[in-house]
C-alpha cells in the first residue's frame, strides 16, 4: 500500500496518520524523537507493510507484472492499489477525497517540525502537485510513475506501468477490493 492507503487506514487520528505517512523515512526502532501516537503510526505502517508483502492476493497482482518489472512490481502494485482506493474513495469514506486530502495536507503543515527532513523536502511538491488526489485518474497516476522512473535513473521502467494497469484493470481492481477488506479487518484489530 502507498501513501493514501496508509493515511486512510489510520482512521481519524491525526498523529497516527502522520506517523503512518512518514514511516518510510524513519530508520531503526528508536522513535523517541516523535510523540507517542506518531510513533504508533510508524509501527502501524510497518505492520501494514508486512501484512501486505505476505498476502496471497497481493502476490497475484505482483505476478501479473513480475516478468516485466521484477522487484519493482511491488512498488507498482502499491501505487495501483492507491489508484483504486482514490478512484473508489466514496466506497470507503464519507468525506470527498479532495476535502480529505486537503485536511491531511493542512495536518502536515501544522506538524512540519516533527517531519523527517526527507519528508519536509518532498512535501511541498506533493501538496503543490496534489499527489494524493491525482492517484484517482490514470493520467495522474501516470505522472507519478514517470516521476518514480526518473528517480530510479530510468531503470525501473515504471513509466510503462499504466499500460499494464489498463490491460489488467478489472482483475487488479478485484484483487484490490478483496485485499482491502482483509487489510481493513487486520488494521482494526491493531488500533
Amino acid at each position: 500500500m502507498n501513501y493514501l492507503a496508509h493515511i486512510y487506514l489510520s482512521g481519524d487520528d491525526t498523529e497516527l496518520r502522520i506517523g503512518n505517512f512518514i514511516a518510510d523515512s524513519v530508520r531503526g526502532k528508536d522513535f523517541s524523537a516523535f510523540p507517542d501516537r506518531v510513533a504508533d503510526g510508524i509501527i502501524l505502517h510497518r505492520h501494514i507493510d508486512t501484512f501486505t508483502d505476505s498476502n496471497e492476493i497481493v502476490r497475484k497482482s505482483k505476478d501479473l507484472l513480475r516478468n516485466e518489472y521484477g522487484h519493482w512490481s511491488s512498488v507498482i502494485v502499491d501505487l495501483y492499489y492507491d489508484h483504486f482506493l482514490a478512484r473508489n474513495w466514496n466506497d470507503y469514506h464519507e468525506e470527498s477525497l479532495d476535502i480529505y486530502v486537503g485536511k491531511f495536507y493542512n495536518d502536515l503543515n501544522s506538524n512540519f517540525n516533527i517531519l523527517p527532513k526527507k519528508v519536509q523536502k518532498f512535501m511541498p511538491y506533493m501538496i503543490q502537485q496534489n499527489w494524493l488526489l491525482s492517484y484517482a485518474t490514470i493520467e495522474g497516476i501516470s505522472d507519478i510513475f514517470h516521476q518514480m522512473n526518473r528517480r530510479t535513473g530510468n531503470r525501473s521502467k515504471m513509466n510503462f506501468a499504466p499500460v499494464e494497469l489498463k490491460i489488467h484493470y478489472h482483475e487488479l481492481e478485484g484483487h484490490f477490493r478483496l485485499f482491502m477488506e482483509e487489510l481493513r479487518i487486520y488494521v482494526e484489530s491493531m488500533i
